[in-house]
């Protein structure tokens, strides 16, 4: 049995939840989500809740406990999204390193010849204060990939630590070569 998939998902005032043929879809303040449930799962509104549930009583057959726990955790962020939405938060450190937004398009200066434009895909925005790179959204995963891709642009060195990162990320330093420590007699 799912210990996270029995709990029930509680729907927030002003939040609508409509569920057709195997398709979750939720309307809220930030916007709309839908999300396609897996044929042996399946979802049912009762009053102020989400209830997921195996269409098998057998747990046993092919993961569907693993299953069962990831659909409801998948719903729940439909429900987080169009209430308070998503944020990652990305520091930019090195010296000359910079970020700043032009349109709906974030442009990197992080150590290349030339600047990294990237384009926010739809739903995303971007936000820069100073060094700090905030990626916004109602969608959970296009949030996380977004984030992952500038971060990919320039990964943080394990030398001196330039480069873009997650906020909070413990970047592991190596020591450097010593110049001119032995003496030959």
């Amino acid at each position: 049995m799912s210990r996270i998939g029995k709990n029930p998902i509680k729907v927030i005032a002003g939040v609508t939840v409509t569920i057709n043929n195997g398709a979750v879809s939720v309307v809220g303040p930030k916007g709309t989500l839908s999300l396609v449930l897996h044929p042996a799962i399946d979802a049912v509104l009762e009053q102020d809740q989400i209830i997921i549930r195996p269409k098998t009583s057998d747990e046993k057959v092919g993961g569907i406990g693993a299953l069962w726990g990831m659909t409801r955790a998948l719903v729940q962020n439909l429900v987080t999204g169009v209430t308070t939405g998503f944020e990652k938060k990305l520091e930019v450190q090195g010296v000359g390193y910079r970020a700043e937004v032009k349109g709906k398009t974030l442009v990197l200066m992080v150590g290349y010849s030339h600047p990294v434009e990237i384009p926010a895909p739809d739903g995303i925005s971007f936000v820069v204060e100073k060094n700090v790179i905030k990626v916004i959204g109602i969608d959970k995963y296009l949030v996380g990939e977004t984030a992952a891709i500038i971060r990919k642009t320039r990964k943080p060195e394990p030398y001196k630590g330039k480069g873009i990162r997650y906020a909070g990320e413990y970047v592991r330093r190596k020591v450097g070569k010593v110049v001119g420590g032995t003496e030959s007699k």
